[in-house]
């Protein structure tokens, strides 16, 4: 399985894409601004979009995207979410007003996209593909996903705060590759917490959950503004607890950027 990174931002500015990846070349995980740099042969041949949560850094994406391949595919696009977060595409993006609804046409029974509803806990095979919905704990309803790959299992957060539940589940799985969220430095935890995000801090705390060894743990979702003080405070904090299990030594911390690529 080919894990490219197409955006890892949690906002924009020159050289910064809000959070999607590509899954081999069908199935992308959400759809923020990073699905842009996609030409639109790569964009036509997405089958399946997983979304962690309906706002707008994490769909943004979407609709043009559907846009620009509608007239080059002859079958809809399917939409993988939980049902709060495609009630919100219906009522506020896909609603004749913000954007066409597109899950009625050309036509009611050959539209453009379609949705599927998912719940935390669901595992679907998707292209050969098990994919399965984990907990999160946001401000919107959400979900992070795990997906097996040949060699173990890629794991995405998603957006997320302290979440004891994400952890009970992943450490049953064998597990390579952790993509966590970091949205915020320590000196902005405060809104971190109003917001249910990570900061440096809550992060480590959270690694110490982690009962994986020698897997690899790459930091998404930094604000522009705040990335090189969320980089700077990791490293920080990793030096201060070298000699403690904050997190298990073992676990190797990397930091993700657009364009990367991983085979899992």
């Amino acid at each position: 399985m080919k894990v490219r990174v197409l955006g890892c931002s949690g906002a924009i500015a020159k050289d910064c894409r809000t959070t999607s990846f590509l899954i081999d070349d069908n199935i992308l995980v959400d759809a923020g601004t990073g699905v842009g740099d996609l030409t639109l042969d790569e964009m036509r041949k997405i089958d399946h979009v997983f979304l962690t949560h309906s706002h707008l850094d994490h769909i943004a994406a979407l609709p043009l995207m559907l846009d620009a391949v509608s007239s080059l595919r002859d079958s809809p696009v399917l939409i993988h979410a939980l049902p709060a977060t495609i009630a919100a595409l219906r009522t506020h993006v896909f609603n004749n007003i913000v954007w066409p609804d597109f899950g009625a046409i050309p036509s009611a029974d050959k539209p453009f996209l379609r949705f599927c509803p998912i719940q935390k806990g669901d595992q679907h095979t998707v292209a050969d593909l098990v994919v399965e919905a984990l907990p999160a704990v946001h401000t919107v309803p959400a979900v992070g996903y795990a997906i097996q790959g040949s060699s173990g299992w890629w794991v995405f957060s998603g957006d997320t705060e302290r979440n004891p539940a994400f952890w009970q589940r992943v450490n049953q799985l064998p597990v390579v590759m952790f993509v966590i969220e970091t949205a915020f430095s320590d000196r902005e935890s405060t809104l971190a917490r109003q917001s249910l995000h990570l900061s440096p801090r809550t992060l480590l705390m959270e690694l110490q959950s982690c009962a994986h060894q020698g897997c690899r743990v790459y930091i998404t979702h930094t604000k522009p503004a705040e990335t090189a003080v969320i980089l700077q405070e990791i490293r920080s904090l990793l030096a201060a607890n070298s000699d403690r299990t904050c997190p298990p030594s073992p676990i190797e911390i990397g930091w993700l950027h657009a364009g990367q690529e991983f085979a899992i």
